[in-house]
This record gives structure tokens, sequence and C-alpha cells, in this order.
């Protein structure tokens, strides 16, 4: 028996009415009383790093996509040293993975240097 099925309550055929209607809206709510968020973000010059500080700011964790940027760019290095910054004040964290993505994390959110 497949995941779909267990979680839908075994095999077997499910007609319409076996299903509920979503309205959006509820979701929307829901999302916005969630609290943290996962941002995606692009850099490809410094002025892009304001909006991922407002957001990290705000509680949300951001993974941010460098690869527009060349490694020895110096905007990637002024852009990561804002965003440590940003780390710093709010208690959060900051990593670069595989030189082509940054994430940023809000307040108490901490990124774990082992791999699984």
């Amino acid at each position: 028996m497949g995941i779909m099925s267990k979680i839908l309550g075994g095999g077997g055929s499910h007609s319409t009415e076996d299903y509920v209607e979503l309205n959006l809206d509820d979701f929307d709510t829901a999302r916005a009383d969630a609290g943290m968020q996962v941002r995606l973000a692009e850099i490809s010059e410094q002025r892009d790093a304001m909006a991922i500080k407002d957001a990290v700011y705000d509680g949300d964790l951001v993974i941010a996509d460098i690869t527009r940027l060349s490694p020895s760019d110096s905007v990637v290095d002024r852009v990561l040293e804002d965003l440590r910054q940003v780390a710093r004040e709010v208690d959060g964290d900051v990593i670069v993975k595989n030189d082509d993505q940054i994430i940023v994390t809000p307040t108490g959110v901490t990124i774990g240097r082992e791999k699984l």
C-alpha cells in the first residue's frame, strides 16, 4: 500500500464526495498567522540585499541564489557582510552553501553545519 493510500485511508476508489473544497483565503490567513516563512531571493547586485534584510527582520528565513554573481565579485563580500550583520542583530544565523546560495535565518534559528 502506497503512502497516499495510507493517508487517504486505504486503497479503493474515491468519489468527489470524499473531497472537501478548500477556500484559498483560509490558507492566506493561516499563512499570515504561521509566523516564520521560508522566502526565496536572487541577488544580482548590492541593493537586492535590502529586501532580504527586511524579511529577516520580519522573522523569515531567506534562501538567496547568488549564481548571477562571480565568487570573486566584491558585491558578494559586501552583501555577505550586510547579511552577517543582520543575523547578529536578530540573533539568527547565516551560511554560504556551495558558493551559489546564502541562507539567512531569523531570531533563534541556527543552521547545522554537519550534513545529515
